[in-house]
């Protein structure tokens, strides 16, 4: 069985829902998970449930209530939950198990990650991860973070090594790292920080954030990848809303998301009241026509 980690507050269990949902659809009808949910507020029990008839045999749960596991002094971003976090502490906290696999709940799984993990050997690694393919702005930042541009990574899509991770006494060395209040994305910034080095390579496709999706970017995503990569990503790429989210707007990969979201059960959509322009728009991106209009609007404004 494939162990998950995600992490999610009863305001986002549709998007948690549709995550866990492309994951069904993406491995084998053979493979079985156990989804460890982080939590910093009870989930409602009819919530729960509904998440068991979606996954029937194929996934178990089990919720971990983390709230204030971060110890005093660490710094929460206002953009972020404190649930966003509570990755740091995974070592300690699953001290049962030597790997797992967390996964962001703005994510569209197009990849079988049951697969994945049980082919990916870590080594001493503390992390499997796909770095990200910097812009120059960017490129300063990780800079001056003590890392290097082209092996920074991005946190939503990881395979942790808990066991080498404890042996390491790393949760501790992140949570020290966290209570520093500069950083951009602290949880992120942080594992880049602590983890540099002690990090192997996923391909681009397990995690395909917003700019490899963005022909305006193929400069900089060939700086770190190949053409081969680019192609892939676009075919079956993992996709990550690192920007806008496709429940809020127009976004990169809009039809993806919300074609799983239409195959969820209705008991699990009626949870949430999408904005209506949005779903309308959303709709009518499914029709042949409408996804015409819309992807040619894009590319005359050039929506990203």
């Amino acid at each position: 069985m494939t162990p998950i980690v995600i992490a999610y507050t009863p305001n986002y269990f549709v998007p948690a829902a549709t995550t866990l949902k492309s994951i069904l659809d993406s491995s084998l009808e053979e493979a079985r998970y156990e989804i460890i949910c982080l939590v910093s507020e009870d989930i409602p029990d009819r919530m729960k449930e509904k998440l068991e008839r979606m996954a029937g045999e194929r996934m178990t749960f089990r919720y971990l209530n983390l709230k204030g596991c971060l110890g005093e002094g660490a710094y929460v971003d206002e953009r972020y939950s404190e649930a966003a976090s509570y990755r740091l502490v995974l070592p300690e906290i699953l001290s049962e198990l030597d790997s797992v696999v967390y996964i962001d709940c703005d994510i569209i799984v197009r990849n079988d990650i049951d697969a994945l993990y049980r082919s990916t050997d870590l080594g001493d690694n503390y992390l499997a991860a796909v770095f990200e393919a910097p812009i120059e702005s960017q490129a300063e930042r990780f800079a001056a973070l003590g890392c290097n541009p082209k092996r920074y990574f991005n946190s939503g899509f990881l395979i942790m090594n808990l066991r080498k991770m404890r042996e390491d006494d790393v949760s501790r060395r992140l949570l020290e790292g966290l209570k520093c209040d500069y950083l951009e994305f602290p949880d992120q910034d942080v594992l880049n920080i602590v983890c540099k080095d002690k990090v192997l390579a996923l391909s681009p496709t397990y995690n395909s954030i917003r700019t490899f999706n963005i022909p305006a970017y193929k400069k900089e995503f060939l700086a770190v990848y190949s053409e081969d990569d680019w192609k892939a990503v676009a075919e079956h790429g993992t996709v990550h809303y690192t920007g806008g989210k496709p429940w809020k707007m127009f976004s990169i990969k809009f039809g993806e998301w919300w074609e799983t979201y239409f195959t969820l059960p209705t008991e699990i959509r009626s949870e949430w009241k999408p904005d209506r322009k949005i779903y309308m728009l959303a709709k009518f991106y499914r029709t042949l026509i409408g996804k015409f209009v819309l992807d040619s609007a894009r590319k005359i404004k050039q929506i990203r």
